[in-house]
């Protein structure tokens, strides 16, 4: 099932997001010392503990409403910027989506990534190179149209949208922060990746993860 991607696969995807900033929680927030209180790994883990809840296979199919109920219950997870940014564009991609609709065609899944996107720009002015969760996120949704443009598969795409949400990532490390709280110690943050940066690209790690894995699940389904 790499062709579509609905609740299972999503299911699957958060499943190994959460595992993944479950694993590098202490790297977060050892990065979030920098410039910030050093909680952000906890926050992060709060964040993917309620994406989880929300895309459980026992739930709904319905995307439209998984995506809106993960929206919100991100934005009330008290996390400062990341929960009310990271909330905001889930919540984003809820409103862009049809109601009834249980599957997305990769077309479809760039379309309303961007639209989410678009939703979280709206809620604030941090651009790519403000070493801030942007670095890594809007890279990844580029990435992720770029390959729908092309005609792949989103099983093509999301390994896509993972490399250039690492490369984004990894970028921060030089740069010195523009926008946020980390403004505040200006110079200082040159030399560390940004942890909200290094979240989002853990967080398409395994999405891409959990599609490589569905991909081959189906391959040996069909050899059996």
């Amino acid at each position: 099932m790499t062709d579509r991607i609905g609740k299972h696969e999503f299911s699957r995807m958060m499943r190994a997001a959460a595992s993944l900033i479950r694993e590098q929680q202490p790297l977060l927030s050892q990065l979030d010392c920098v410039a910030g209180d050093g909680d952000h790994g906890t926050t992060m883990l709060r964040i993917m503990e309620r994406l989880e809840a929300e895309f459980k296979e026992d739930t709904a199919a319905d995307l439209k409403k998984c995506f809106c109920d993960a929206g919100w219950n991100v934005m009330a997870c008290d996390g400062g910027a990341s929960s009310s940014l990271l909330g905001a564009f889930f919540l984003g991609v809820g409103d862009a989506t049809q109601a009834g609709i249980s599957s997305w065609n990769c077309g479809e899944f760039a379309a309303t990534f961007q639209i989410g996107l678009l939703a979280l720009q709206s809620q604030t002015k941090a651009q790519p190179g403000d070493k801030t969760m942007m670095d890594a996120l809007v890279p990844a949704v580029q990435a992720l149209v770029t390959e729908a443009k092309t005609g792949n598969k989103i099983s093509d795409a999301l390994p896509a949208a993972a490399r250039a949400a690492s490369e984004g990532a990894s970028a921060t490390e030089k740069m010195v922060a523009r926008y946020g709280r980390a403004r505040l110690v200006g110079d200082k943050t040159k030399g560390h990746r940004d942890p909200g940066a290094v979240s989002v690209a853990l967080i398409f790690q395994g999405f891409a993860q959990a599609m490589t894995e569905l991909k081959g699940d189906a391959t040996h389904a069909r050899h059996g």
